[in-house]
């Protein structure tokens, strides 16, 4: 199952969707999905609507996007996550760092 990736037309906004189980084995690709772009978009969205299951690496692996993303100031939105991976974030209190849609 891969991580997929879509830029605006105006090269500001970057979606990354992970489909499958969200976890160690996607890491690799999951960070060259936002380090391999000539320009860095203002904002990210990290579509959950086809991943099934999210461990700690992936935890991990949205803590890296965020800070290469610009830290506390960056603009990073999690959407479409099922209840348990919402369940999961919430007791991570991930939601308390990223905007969760």
């Amino acid at each position: 199952m891969p991580v997929v990736t879509k830029v605006s037309q105006d090269g500001k906004k970057l979606t990354i969707s992970v489909e499958g189980r969200f976890d160690f084995a996607k890491h690799q690709e999951f960070r060259e999905s936002y380090e391999r772009l000539e320009q860095k978009p203002e904002s990210f969205e990290v579509d959950l609507k086809a991943a099934t299951y999210l461990d700690s690496s992936a935890l991990g692996m949205l803590l890296l996007l965020r800070d290469h993303a610009g830290g506390e100031n960056a603009e990073i939105t999690l959407t479409n996550a099922n209840a348990d991976v919402r369940k999961i974030l919430a007791i991570s209190n991930f939601e308390q760092i990223f905007d969760v849609a």
